[in-house]
């Protein structure tokens, strides 16, 4: 028995034989061509084919994984519309006299290279992406079918590393598990396995060549693959993987089911969502409703600001299709780690502290106002509540609320129908808005903790950084107070209290949340059966069980 240690991104047992998934080495030619003409037709048309597989992988992933995951492939689509690139490929084929696999291939590589010299993780992470797209250039223009290397059997995938791309086109009944040598935790090779529950482990440095055909197990518990496992091992493992499938079984009964406690407290347990796509994950899983809908992929879909009667549509299908269910909606929280060209923001070099969310709605009131408009609009549709990000302090809250108003007014002077009573709250994520929570409370009708920015600020970590993971604690004591503080704030006021964050769907603090006195608990659809478990076995009547 072999046994190979990694990086886990799935608590979660596969089971079955290994297959070294290895793509062909193509050579490319560096010989000078005649026809240059030729060969930017050729390119032309692969860049056209690549499009439309980008946007057919959009729409696979979307069916199978959801908004978020789905994204990338519009990036994706975007990138390969990027006159930069696109030129830099042109002129190498015009200028060097070469053919149209080499020119992609080298403003592939010297593209992905400025992306990865960039300071902002995010503008790092773009080099995966480019190299993604000159691949799948690449793969068009020799004529390569990369469909055939998953196989016909199921099987745990090994390889160096999985482009998004490779994981989404794969055939999911075949695929157990994976394992790469490369990879990161936050890559959207890992995110995807994740959303899709399949077993993976990277950053598998003890991957061999002879594995290919050999029985295996990935623990994702601890971490490991064993290759040719023991018999006493496998028996070991595969009954751990029947407990895991009767506890999924198990949660599935909850459906339908009040998220009370033994004693009777009853509180909300919401999805977070990114658009349309992850509706259908919100039904499934039986969320009550959503507690944050992401509109700033909205945003990200776009090529260039969206239209008030684009959003509208976008808008109204979500709140339309969840009616009655609450839809709490956030305003555009762009900027950070989410940026869109056609906003042209400056560099920064602390993006995280920077110019983002409220900041730019405020100081770019025509852009904030389409958004608000377009959001009452499509309140008429449903029941929807709006938050604002990134409040810091009361006047931002106030000035937020103005522009609300104004939107409100103009629309009713024009005759449009809104909703009644449209709830307006606040997110919660900075040390500031914990510290003047009453004066917030009293201007708003309800709070959404953050926790990802909360944690992020109040430990002064950058939560994008990679280098950081071994001083992240979500579970800091400070973090957790100035949870506490806010619940406490909010009910002095008469206000209800969410968490939307991470932390939302970490089972390990549900009933400490429970006990605080929050009032909704905001999650990825996949966690609420899990956090409705913990909610119904808890008695908080009862002094905690818990040291």
């Amino acid at each position: 028995m072999q046994v190979g240690t990694g990086k886990s991104v799935l608590n979660g047992i596969a089971i079955g034989k290994l297959k070294i998934y290895k793509k062909k080495d193509t050579a490319i030619s560096t010989a000078p061509v005649a026809d240059t003409a030729a060969e930017l037709e050729r390119f032309e048309a692969a860049r056209q084919k690549a499009i439309e597989q980008q946007t057919a992988l959009y729409e696979k992933a979307l069916a199978e994984a959801g908004e978020d995951i789905a994204e990338v492939f519009n990036i994706h689509a975007m990138m390969l519309d990027d006159d930069d690139f696109v030129d830099a490929i042109k002129e190498i084929i015009n200028g060097q006299k070469m053919c149209a696999e080499y020119a992609v291939k080298t403003a592939g590589n010297n593209q992905a290279a400025v992306f990865s010299a960039m300071d902002d993780p995010y503008l790092q992470a773009r080099s995966a992406d480019v190299l993604d797209i000159a691949q799948a250039m690449l793969d068009i223009l020799q004529g390569v079918d990369n469909a055939s290397l998953q196989g016909t059997e199921p099987s745990i995938l090994v390889a160096e590393d999985l482009a998004p791309s490779e994981t989404v086109r794969m055939d999911k009944s075949l695929l157990l598990g994976f394992i790469t040598r490369e990879g990161s935790s936050n890559s959207h090779t890992a995110i995807l396995a994740r959303s899709m529950n399949i077993p993976a482990l990277i950053q598998c440095k003890d991957i061999q060549e002879d594995w290919d055909g050999k029985m295996a197990v990935v623990d994702g518990y601890n971490a490991c693959v064993y290759v040719d496992p023991t018999p006493d091992l496998l028996k070991s493992l595969k009954k751990r993987q029947q407990e895991d499938q009767k506890k999924q079984a198990l949660l599935q009964e909850l459906k339908g089911k009040p998220n009370t406690t033994l004693d009777g407290k009853t509180i909300n347990v919401f999805a977070n969502i990114g658009g349309m796509g992850d509706v259908g994950a919100v039904q499934q899983n039986d969320a009550g409703g959503v507690g944050l809908f992401r509109t700033e992929f909205v945003y990200l879909n776009c090529k260039d600001f969206p239209t008030e009667d684009y959003q509208f549509e976008a808008y109204k299908q979500v709140v339309e299709s969840l009616a009655p269910r609450k839809v709490v909606v956030r305003t555009c929280d762009i900027g950070a780690d989410k940026t869109v060209d056609y906003m042209k923001l400056d560099h920064e070099d602390n993006p995280a502290l920077g110019y983002r969310a409220i900041r730019i709605c405020l100081t770019r009131k025509d852009f904030f106002k389409t958004q608000l408009r377009a959001l009452l609009r499509a309140s008429a549709y449903g029941n929807m509540s709006i938050m604002f990000p990134m409040i810091t302090s009361l006047r931002e809250l106030q000035d937020a609320k103005a522009v609300l108003e104004e939107c409100r007014a103009e629309l009713t002077a024009e005759g449009v129908k809104m909703g009644q009573n449209i709830e307006v709250g606040t997110m919660i994520e900075t040390p500031a808005a914990v510290l003047i929570a009453d004066e917030l409370a009293a201007e708003c009708d309800f709070f959404s903790i953050g926790t990802n920015d909360l944690t992020q600020y109040t430990c002064a970590l950058d939560r994008q950084n990679a280098k950081l993971e071994p001083f992240f604690n979500p579970h800091h004591p400070a973090v957790l107070r100035a949870i506490k503080m806010t619940i406490e704030a909010g009910h002095r006021h008469g206000i209800w209290v969410g968490i939307c964050g991470e932390l939302g769907a970490d089972t390990a603090l549900t009933e400490t949340f429970l006990r605080m006195g929050v009032d909704e608990l905001s999650m990825n659809a996949k966690s609420i059966l899990p956090v409705r478990k913990i909610i119904r076995s808890v008695d908080l009547s009862k002094p905690s069980e818990k040291a």
